[in-house]
């Protein structure tokens, strides 16, 4: 049979397994020993338990339950009320202060836990009532916190990125700092717009400053900068050329867990073992996938259909920047049903060959790739943000909070169009810290 027209036949398998219920590691295990069985007999089957624990022998892949048990730690306490609070206090003489102040706080939240549903539900149990009471509408105060909640997955470090990085064998310091800037311009898109609307539809006299004395300022910085100066040290021991990243995200999750134990008298042996399951659950699950997509890309390799897709594509006379459309496109549908997670293992195999052809930057393209999957925690049907704050907000309609929610996707397009435009965006800050790639 023609590689092309079976890799379209796997692509529609693959898709019917996934939407059948079925769990996204075990889906891929059941299509990658299906089409083994028929094409290469069962023999091939042999190869499979070599290939599927062969994938997790990868001294990276420790980095993954030590980031997740980092940002479980942080996610346990009162950490992101504090955060969201000492924002709000510094930030309360500026114009929208308040909706300046959650995003903000989403972000290094979002950093520091790396989940973008605890991200919501952390800043959006504080941040969605004070928003509503001081005026400001709806759609904003939902549809920023959904926005806000995203950039966990960009900005280091970055869960997703790690994954990336290991299923493209790329430098996963690389990816975090290509990260930094494209996640800070996301923010600032977030900002502007929440400024804009704030002003455009609410009620100024509503959405006032409440006054904070510096002692209620200062105060609260103990509680916040622990977790804060551990996000700056685990990145200076990384690109310092101290440690590891799987060193350094196991010091910082001793650290954090440390911390959660002193300032938030995390004291009950209960709750550190929540922690600890909730963080185990998440790790073996994210690994389960890794090691199936790892024997599902084997698979797509024995059949000859990774090489005849990029064959294909590289014969194509058609622009690059047009291709590059169509895989955003592809990302982004992908996105609206998938994990980000479950995306990029799938999909990196196949478009790491094309995107190197056409002469793209893999480090740029985790970036972009990145956005995409972004857009697709804010999108339906799955959009998981909007699930997350219709439960912490439910007299919210899920229609207000998908319609707040969709000028923020418009800026994850532009930013994007930006870094197509502009790919030094991504790349600039990674070249200049650990030299040209």
């Amino acid at each position: 049979m023609d590689p092309l027209l079976l890799g379209l036949i796997v692509a529609i398998v693959t898709i019917v397994v996934l939407f059948s219920g079925v769990s996204v590691a075990l889906g891929l295990l059941i299509v990658s020993g299906g089409f083994l069985i028929v094409f290469d007999g069962m023999r091939s089957l042999e190869l499979m338990p070599e290939i599927f624990f062969g994938k997790l022998d990868n001294f990276a892949l420790l980095s993954i339950p030590m980031f997740i048990i980092m940002g479980a730690s942080i996610a346990s306490t009162r950490a992101g009320a504090d955060l969201y609070e000492a924002l709000e206090r510094w930030l309360t003489r500026v114009p929208g202060g308040l909706v300046i102040s959650n995003l903000g706080a989403c972000a290094l939240f979002s950093a520091m836990s790396g989940s973008s549903p605890a991200t919501c539900a952390a800043i959006g149990k504080m941040g969605i009532p004070e928003m509503r009471k001081r005026g400001y509408p709806d759609s904003v105060a939902a549809g920023s916190i959904a926005a806000g909640g995203t950039l966990g997955i960009l900005i280091p470090p970055s869960v997703t990125m790690i994954v990336y990085g290991i299923a493209t064998e790329t430098s996963i310091g690389r990816l975090f700092l290509a990260g930094v800037i494209p996640g800070l311009l996301l923010v600032a898109l977030f900002m502007a717009w929440s400024l804009y609307q704030t002003w455009k539809a609410g009620d100024v006299r509503l959405i006032g400053a409440k006054p904070y004395t510096w002692a209620q300022k200062i105060e609260i910085l103990p509680r916040v900068l622990p977790f804060l100066a551990i996000i700056l040290g685990v990145l200076y021991a990384m690109y310092g050329g101290i440690a590891t990243p799987s060193e350094t995200a196991a010091v910082g999750a001793l650290l954090c867990l440390v911390i959660a134990m002193v300032i938030y008298k995390l004291w009950d042996p209960r709750a550190l073992w929540v922690v600890l399951r909730d963080s185990t659950r998440e790790s073996v699950m994210i690994l389960f996938i890794i090691a199936a997509a790892g024997v599902f890309s084997y698979m797509l390799s024995s059949l000859f259909i990774t090489q005849s897709i990029a064959e294909w594509i590289g014969t194509l006379d058609v622009n690059r920047w047009i291709l590059m459309g169509a895989i955003n496109v592809f990302l982004l549908i992908a996105g609206f049903f998938l994990p980000p997670v479950a995306v990029i293992l799938m999909a990196a195999p196949i478009l790491l060959p094309i995107i190197t052809t056409a002469g793209f930057d893999p480090i740029w393209f985790a970036v972009v790739l990145t956005i995409n999957m972004e857009i697709g925690l804010i999108s339906p049907p799955v959009g998981l943000n909007l699930y997350v704050i219709n439960g912490i907000a439910p007299d919210i309609k899920l229609k207000t909070i998908l319609v707040g929610s969709l000028p923020y996707v418009g800026c994850m397009i532009l930013a994007i169009i930006l870094l197509c435009l502009f790919p030094g965006l991504a790349t600039w800050l990674p070249n200049a810290v650990m030299g040209l790639g």
